[in-house]
């Protein structure tokens, strides 16, 4: 149930109606790959309907994003919901399998573009190379990271900005420290 989920500010659907969107879906198409009617999901993006757990891992598998998009974000008091996202409240997304940890730092999906804390553990590489058709914004805050942008290789460091515009990438740690960088990513794509 929604209850039990912790979601500022009853945003569960606000963000699945943004997640749906950007990925150019109509409310039908979600629905129909979900095998539900377009009321329940009209519902559900409402908020007037509780989607059970099994539920959320099928509209996550169909917005291709971790099931634990939907969880693990602390409470906001009424004040800050939506507009404050405290340290310890960050939402925890992706698997953390390839040795990246990320954070939402935006406080829902609801915008043009999300933020996200990434930490990219020491001797770590994604598995494979990303193509999206997103624009993107890095800032590496510590560490050093090399990225590979349309087939050229880059070796970030702290200060250092990047800019991703649709290109294939890929990230690589080599180091034996972690690197963190705050990613702006637009449509959202978690």
């Amino acid at each position: 149930m929604i209850t039990q989920l912790a979601i500022q500010g009853n945003s569960l659907g606000a963000d699945l109606r943004a997640l749906r969107k950007a990925r150019g879906m109509t409310l039908a198409d979600l629905a129909d790959r979900l095998g539900r009617s377009v009321g329940w999901m009209s519902q559900v993006e409402r908020d007037l309907s509780d989607p059970s757990i099994t539920d959320l891992r099928h509209i996550a598998a169909a917005l291709e994003v971790p099931t634990s998009l939907f969880f693990g974000q602390a409470p906001a008091p009424v004040e800050e919901a939506g507009f404050v996202v405290r340290r310890g409240a960050r939402r925890p997304i992706g698997s953390g399998e390839a040795g990246l940890v990320e954070e939402l730092l935006s406080p829902d999906l609801t915008d043009d573009f999300e933020v996200v804390h990434s930490t990219f553990e020491p001797h770590s590489r994604i598995g494979e190379v990303v193509t999206r058709p997103t624009q993107e914004v890095g800032y590496l805050i510590s560490g050093t990271l090399d990225l590979v942008i349309g087939g050229r290789r880059f070796t970030i460091h702290p200060g250092d900005s990047f800019r991703i515009r649709g290109e294939p990438f890929e990230w690589i740690n080599p180091y034996d420290t972690p690197a963190v960088a705050i990613w702006v990513i637009a449509p959202p794509v978690y």
